[in-house]
């Protein structure tokens, strides 16, 4: 699953797709992964992996918006990888990052669309994958604990994906803690409807 992420990343420096367009679509992703977050995720207290969980449990413990607590969590690591990815991919996620947050300051005053754990689960993962698979297929990244997964990986023998799991192992606990055995079972099964999610578009083709 993360080498394909990679291998899409690296991909579209060379990709038939013009920049301009990567960044329409960039945008598109973002967007619908703020819907996800404000719409249904966040105010059901149900976190996904990564630096988006993580940014939702700092956001509700501090009270400051979603997509603010993303952006700076994701600069340093955005920062880092400028080195191992390229410009564009810095660019891009920034973009997408920038995008992320007004979107949330946005569509945060407007209550959830639902309060049934099915849909919320089903429905909010399948847009949030969708939106994140959209951003990686289009050369960019919301999720900084890739990068530092990337980084590790070239120094020691556990791969990527064993990283990203324990990264995640770490963010998904914190749910229990924070919100409740619940919200941390709806969690796990939107971190599965997510990652499901991605895959089936980046190996759409």
């Amino acid at each position: 699953m993360y080498s394909e992420r990679l291998r899409y990343i690296n991909q579209s420096r060379s990709a038939e797709m013009s920049f301009y367009k990567r960044m329409f679509f960039v945008l598109f992703g973002a967007l619908l992964v703020a819907i996800s977050l404000e719409l249904f995720l966040i105010k059901n207290h149900v976190i996904d992996g990564g630096i988006v969980g993580m940014s939702i449990v700092i956001s509700h413990i501090t009270r400051l918006e979603v997509g603010y607590v993303l952006l700076i969590l994701n600069t340093p690591f955005l920062l880092i990888g400028y080195r191992y990815l390229g410009r564009n991919f810095v660019f891009l996620s920034l973009f997408a990052i920038f995008t992320l947050a007004m979107g949330t300051f946005i569509l945060e005053p407007i209550p959830a669309l639902t309060k049934n754990p099915f849909v919320v689960v089903v429905l909010g993962g399948i847009i949030l994958g969708m939106g994140v698979g959209i951003i990686i297929r289009c050369g960019g990244s919301l999720d900084g604990t890739e990068i530092v997964a990337i980084l590790l990986n070239k120094r020691s023998r556990f791969s990527i994906g064993q990283y990203v799991m324990f990264f995640n192992v770490f963010i998904l606990g914190s749910a229990f803690f924070v919100f409740g055995i619940y919200e941390t079972i709806y969690s796990l099964s939107t971190y599965l409807v997510v990652y499901n999610t991605m895959d089936l578009i980046m190996k759409n083709r």
